[in-house]
């Protein structure tokens, strides 16, 4: 469960709430798993964070915490979990090309849609340095010269489309206009006001996709 909210004196009304129905249902919250974090608005932040606690014992402050494996940052920066699924795929091509390596051309590209093109999450990245989604970029590339047993330096939009597979730029493509219609659909009126506004960051985002051209 989150709890979100614009004020330090909100929040505390917010854990009052919840404090009264765990004590009305017969429930205990977990406090060593419960953590607290401030977000930043661009330079501005809490100085001073007053000790908030949950069922009588502190919340743990966090500069960030994994939600639904999905890292959450007090900056709002999504480095950290551009790095988490840069290493997730790595584990999964090592795994992959291990273990399959004596399967057909074929079945290694199958393999290789099905467990490396996932990036979890991807859809939500709008605040990333180059050099972090750079490095994705790039061991996306490597994963599949690997698992099919390619040159190094070979050309990676050469080697993708004479393999029939999307490349890391045309996925990203993909995914975050997905994800912007399924918001825009949403029978949840806040989420699809919040993707319809021409100035949010996940259109913004969108749209620097569509425009820039990406290095193969």
């Amino acid at each position: 469960m989150v709890l979100l909210s614009p004020s330090i004196r909100a929040l505390m009304s917010m854990l009052q709430i919840c404090e009264s129905y765990a004590v009305a249902h017969g429930l205990r919250y977990n406090v060593s798993k419960s953590e607290l974090m401030a977000f930043k608005a661009g330079a501005k932040c809490y100085n001073i964070i007053p000790n908030l606690t949950l069922c009588g014992a502190p919340l743990k402050i966090v500069s960030k915490f994994k939600y639904l494996g999905h890292w959450v940052t007090d900056d709002l920066s999504d480095n950290s979990d551009t790095e988490r699924e840069r290493r997730s795929l790595a584990v999964r091509c090592n795994m992959l090309a291990r273990r399959f390596a004596r399967c057909t051309r074929q079945v290694k590209i199958t393999l290789f849609k099905s467990y490396c093109q996932s990036f979890y999450t991807c859809s939500l990245w709008v605040n990333y340095t180059q050099r972090t989604y750079n490095g994705l970029r790039v061991q996306y590339n490597n994963a599949f010269r690997v698992l099919l047993g390619l040159p190094r330096y070979c050309s990676a939009s050469g080697m993708f489309a004479e393999s029939h597979t999307d490349g890391f730029a045309a996925i990203m493509r993909k995914r975050c206009p997905s994800m912007l219609s399924r918001l825009r659909g949403s029978p949840n009126r806040i989420l699809s006001a919040l993707s319809a506004r021409w100035d949010s960051p996940m259109f913004a985002h969108w749209m620097r996709l569509h425009s820039i051209p990406s290095v193969a």
